[in-house]
């Protein structure tokens, strides 16, 4: 190739790169997206969990979110009171109020008061286990104390107590519902602090056969439902269900007569109570199975 044929080459390449040059000039100005960058900032006092609690996928889109003025620093729950003050200040915006919401487990189901009718032997998971002919608990409903939930909770909510059954604890629960998403007996909800009355099962059998397989089953008897105000409480398929709706905070009344103790009145974030007429569990060890 001749020098002239390499000149012609190099111009038309020059041209070329000039000719693209103005073209992303162009394309910058017309579709440049300006982004406040008082995101950033507020990106930056966030706690990167990414948990979604807050009802956003993500603390990217939260932020951008508290700053367009579509939401209020309140709604994170995993920051700290302070922390979100500190972001509604450098806003100027009201912090907001969001009730402290937590994970509750319908099941009391631990090995000392539930009977195991097969011993599973497999990967060390309720999801696992739950293919196996439904992990092996005789309560077909219950929790199979693998910690799936405590795996899964990055936040250390959740713990198994002696007995293999979940504990949570309400300081640290965010509500982000991931033990709701991984538990497959579907045995974890999302509820209001205010949501006082509770019932610890989803047991759907009747009666004696109910409590042969739990002792702290509920056993549709009627009683919370009779001592409760009208309307709050009813029995469908066999399991006492809560209208949160005709009052929020509901009646210790409704747990007084409840025989297994199913039916829980929660003091506070991590300690509960049981009816006057509930059975006294004095087990420690677990029973046997079979």
């Amino acid at each position: 190739m001749g020098i002239q044929e390499i000149s012609i080459a190099a111009g038309f390449m020059a041209l070329l790169g000039l000719l693209l040059a103005s073209l992303l000039a162009v394309a910058n100005k017309w579709l440049f997206v300006y982004q406040d960058p008082r995101i950033d900032e507020v990106e930056g006092m966030l706690p990167h969990s990414n948990c979604g609690a807050c009802g956003v996928p993500g603390c990217r889109p939260f932020a951008e979110k508290l700053v367009s003025g579509e939401i209020e620093p309140a709604q994170c729950t995993v920051n700290s009171s302070c922390k979100n003050e500190t972001i509604a200040n450098f806003l100027g915006v009201e912090l907001g109020t969001r009730e402290k919401e937590v994970a509750r487990l319908a099941c009391a189901g631990g090995a000392h008061v539930a009977r195991f009718r097969a011993r599973y032997e497999g990967v060390h998971s309720c999801r696992a286990a739950a293919m196996v002919s439904g992990g092996g608990k005789g309560c077909a409903w219950g929790c199979l104390g693998l910690g799936d939930c405590a795996e899964v909770c990055n936040f250390d909510a959740i713990t198994l107590n002696q007995f293999g059954l979940p504990v949570v604890d309400g300081n640290l629960c965010t509500a982000c519902k991931d033990c709701v998403d991984v538990c497959p007996k579907g045995l974890f909800s999302i509820h209001r602090e205010s949501e006082r009355l509770w019932v610890a099962c989803k047991n759907l059998a009747f009666g004696d056969e109910a409590e042969r397989e739990c002792e702290v089953a509920c056993t549709a008897c009627e009683r919370c439902v009779v001592d409760a105000p009208e309307g709050l409480i009813r029995i469908k398929n066999n399991l006492a269900i809560i209208d949160y709706e005709k009052n929020e905070l509901g009646s210790r009344l409704a747990i007084e007569r409840c025989p297994t103790g199913a039916i829980l009145w929660m003091d506070d974030l991590n300690q509960s109570s049981k009816g006057a007429k509930a059975r006294k569990i004095l087990r420690k060890q677990a029973l046997a199975v079979g």
